[in-house]
């Protein structure tokens, strides 16, 4: 497929593809000059010189890092490795959660010109060998006692890997060597002349050289090392300033996975331009972290905002027949009031005088919970339900949803307060291009592409054609170039009766009820789709109370008939308006949520649809068979 833009092709103007241009291309505009990240690291360090550059909770208090503290770790990380003979092109793996000694050593790295690989801290052990084999790690960055005993536990598997690197772990616990030692070894050899020397090699590293190798999680086969450059991740960087307005005031809270590429070109965003870090405890102490550091943005994947509306119906319904009545109406007044704003004309007069009201009764509560700071969130990593977009929106609180993958670094396409469309992605970003092909799958190419998949040349020749376009295997439409998702292309399911149904906005729309927390759909090749169910078990168990049931486990109350007549109700109030074909025609209740452990779900928590399927296949073969 040949990319013309309308500019270049006046013909294009009129259709392409048999469709008006504007639906089947979009374009962010020029690229950003090529760059490097060590330029955006040595730059922010010596523009903002501040001393809260990053912060994080020790027993208890949030201690802060400088920029001078960042830079001189930094180099004494990479004299270390130096000195342990791990040099430029070697590659070494980071096992952690979030924390300042995952950037120092992801930056150590960097400006070595050594290419780190990321692995997801959740990982359990048996998954490891197969990514430190095929990446050729030689050493290891590991954070707790409890991740150094993962890589202990299958080192013998893994014949190359020579240095085990604990921040807090200790040789007690499998390591060869604590980041403090390592640092102690740079520190014997740093010098103004070694300083000088680190930041003129650093800074001398070519845009085409290898950073990272990212294994993506894959919902099919092993995982592939997507391979991404000094210039994909810069020009990611860059391109993405003009989408997301951010200063030196600002203080992000950090809490996704830094193995994952949203976060880690996101905190390289916020380093780049002099933004405040703050690293979250955990994923689960994230509320508490918005509340004690307030801060005015924060990235997430939906699971958060799907999880704090669910928070804030309960509160509401739960709070008695005034509360929750207050609660309909405000939500109803915000409704309108977003209605009025995405159209671009002020709310004025009566609607106007409600909505301010509607701010005091019940959004100023939402705006408390996140710190009271917050200024905007950005979405990425799954589709976000438009209603949840809405109600957050209502309550002045913006979330800019993205799009992007790995092999993207990560972004294609956001919204920004400019141009912002409830329930699309956003246009592309500066030097990006989207063309949708005609079996609807979304194409991309521009300066943020991969290299390729690492030892799979096959792979990299399906996903790059001869014309760079790559093929993101999700399906799209564009619109006024406002790009919107659909589905995965894989995930679409073709009903025995030849019916296309697209799984992914169902599931979305039927976790925004409060008593579902996870929603699978099945049906490819059946005669009409199904919906597995985990419940939001504080809801349902409250709900069962308050009828009068008495239960000993689980598994037994979700095998009682009032129980799945309950959710049979719930879920098909939640789907009501969907065609016919569309219209899950039965559901099944599981007792636990789907895992990363048990292979379910992919790390950044996406669904493997076909893992499901087989794993549930006596119970859904059932529901047929009934």
């Amino acid at each position: 497929m040949t990319a013309v833009t309308a500019d270049s092709n006046p013909a294009l103007n009129v259709t392409m593809n048999g469709l008006p241009a504007s639906s089947r291309y979009a374009s962010g505009g020029p690229r950003p000059p090529i760059g490097t990240i060590n330029a955006l690291f040595f730059d922010a360090v010596e523009r903002f010189d501040r001393a809260d550059a990053l912060s994080t909770k020790v027993r208890g208090v949030w201690e802060p890092m400088s920029h001078r503290t960042i830079l001189q770790r930094v180099r004494r990380t990479a004299l270390g490795l130096a000195e342990l003979g791990i040099v430029a092109q070697d590659r070494v793996a980071i096992l952690s959660e979030n924390r300042p000694e995952w950037l120092i050593a992801d930056f150590a790295c960097i400006g070595s010109a050594i290419t780190d690989v990321p692995i997801y801290p959740t990982l359990p052990a048996d998954q490891l060998p197969y990514l430190l084999n095929d990446s050729g790690a030689r050493a290891i960055f590991v954070s707790t006692p409890d991740q150094a005993k993962k890589v202990a536990s299958i080192r013998g598997e893994v014949p190359g890997l020579q240095w085990i690197i604990g921040f807090s772990a200790t040789a007690e616990d499998g390591c060869d060597l604590t980041l403090a030692d390592l640092e102690a070894r740079g520190a014997a050899v740093d010098s103004a002349e070694r300083a000088t020397t680190f930041k003129r090699d650093a800074l001398a590293v070519t845009p085409d050289q290898l950073v990272t190798l990212i294994y993506t999680s894959g919902t099919t086969g092993n995982p592939k090392g997507v391979m991404l450059t000094q210039d994909n991740l810069y020009s990611n960087v860059i391109a993405t300033k003009t989408s997301l307005q951010v200063s030196t005031s600002d203080l992000a809270l950090s809490f996704l996975p830094l193995s994952h590429i949203f976060e880690r070109t996101g905190d390289y965003f916020l380093f780049a331009y002099g933004v405040r870090i703050a690293y979250a405890e955990s994923i689960d102490t994230v509320p508490v972290n918005m509340s004690e550091v307030k801060p005015t943005l924060m990235m997430s994947v939906p699971r958060l905002y799907e999880k704090i509306y669910a928070r804030v119906l309960e509160n509401a319904v739960g709070g008695g027949a005034l509360k929750k009545r207050i609660f309909f109406w405000a939500k109803n007044v915000g409704e309108r009031w977003a209605d009025e704003k995405l159209a671009g004309r002020e709310p004025r007069g009566l609607l106007a005088l409600q909505y301010g009201i509607a701010q005091k009764l019940v959004f100023s509560k939402l705006r408390e919970r996140t710190g009271g700071n917050l200024r905007f969130f950005v979405s990425g990593g799954a589709p976000l339900s438009p209603e949840i977009a809405k109600f957050f929106y209502s309550a002045g609180l913006v979330i800019l949803e993205g799009y992007g993958l790995t092999e993207t670094s990560p972004v294609i396409s956001t919204n920004t307060f400019e141009h912002y469309r409830l329930g699309s992605v956003g246009r592309p970003i500066p030097g990006v291009e989207v063309m949708i092909a005609p079996d609807g799958e979304i194409l991309s190419r521009g300066p943020n592409i991969m290299r390729g998949y690492y030892n799979h040349p096959d792979a990299t020749k399906e996903a790059i054609d001869a014309e760079a376009w790559f093929h993101t295997g999700d399906i799209g439409e564009l619109t006024d170039g406002f790009l919107r998702i659909t589905d995965r292309k894989k995930d679409i399911i073709v009903t025995a009766g030849g019916k296309n149904i697209a799984p992914q906005p169902i599931e979305n729309m039927l976790k925004t009820n409060k008593y579902v927390s996870q929603a699978v759909m099945i049906g490819d090749k059946r005669k009409f789709p199904i919906v597995l169910i985990v419940p939001e078990w504080d809801q349902l168990e409250k709900w069962a109370g308050s009828q009068g049931i008495v239960w000993t486990s689980r598994a037994e109350l979700l095998a009682m008939p009032t129980i799945n007549a309950k959710m049979e109700k719930e879920v098909k109030s939640q789907v009501a308006g969907l065609a016919s074909y569309e219209t899950p025609k039965k559901i099944a209740l599981l007792e636990h949520d789907f895992s990363v452990e048990r292979g379910e779900l992919t790390p950044t928590l996406k669904v493997k649809r076909r893992v499901i399927d087989k794993t549930y296949r006596p119970l859904i073969d059932g529901l047929y068979e009934d």
